[in-house]
C-alpha cells in the first residue's frame, strides 16, 4: 500500500482516535480507509452523473468563525441556479449550522458540496442525494 501523509489539527486527531477505538477499527488507517470510502460513494452513486438530483447538505462550524458565514453566502450566490433554499441557525452559542437544499445537474451539485468541504474552518459536512430519475420512474412529480 501507499503511505499518504496528511496535516490534521490535534482536536481533530484525538476525535478521529477515539472515534477510531470507539468503532472497534484496528488502526487509524483502517479508518481512514473506510472514511474515504464512503466519501467516494457519495461521488460515484450509479448513473447520477447524466441525472437532476435533489441534495440536503449539512454544515456545521464554530460560531465564533464569521469568516465562514461570509463564504457560505458567497458560494450560495454563485451556486443560485441550484440553491433552492438555504436555512441558517445558531445552536447553543457554540455552533453555526446551515442546511441547504440544492436541485440540478449531479456534476453541479457535487461542485457545490465539494466547494463547501474545501471551505477552511468547516467541521462537518453531510450530504443525503436523492436521485430525481428514480421518482420518475415511479411516476412521482418533483415540485
Amino acid at each position: 500500500m501507499t503511505v499518504v501523509s496528511i496535516t490534521l489539527p490535534q482536536e481533530l486527531v484525538k476525535q478521529f482516535d477515539d472515534f477510531t477505538k470507539g468503532r472497534g477499527y484496528y488502526s487509524r488507517s483502517e479508518a481512514f480507509r473506510d472514511a474515504i470510502r464512503s466519501l467516494m460513494e457519495e461521488s460515484e452513486a450509479a448513473g447520477l452523473e447524466e441525472h437532476k438530483v435533489a441534495t440536503v447538505v449539512l454544515t456545521a462550524c464554530d460560531i465564533r468563525r464569521r469568516d465562514i458565514d461570509v463564504r457560505l453566502v458567497e458560494l450560495r450566490s454563485e451556486f443560485e441556479d441550484v440553491v433552492v433554499e438555504n436555512l441558517h441557525r445558531y445552536i447553543e452559542n457554540e455552533y453555526c449550522v446551515d442546511i441547504f437544499l440544492v436541485i440540478g445537474d449531479h456534476p453541479k451539485v457535487l461542485d457545490f458540496v465539494g466547494r463547501i468541504r474545501g471551505t477552511r474552518g468547516v467541521q462537518q459536512v453531510k450530504t443525503i442525494f436523492l436521485p430525481l430519475r428514480a421518482l420518475a420512474r415511479t411516476g412521482s412529480e418533483v415540485r
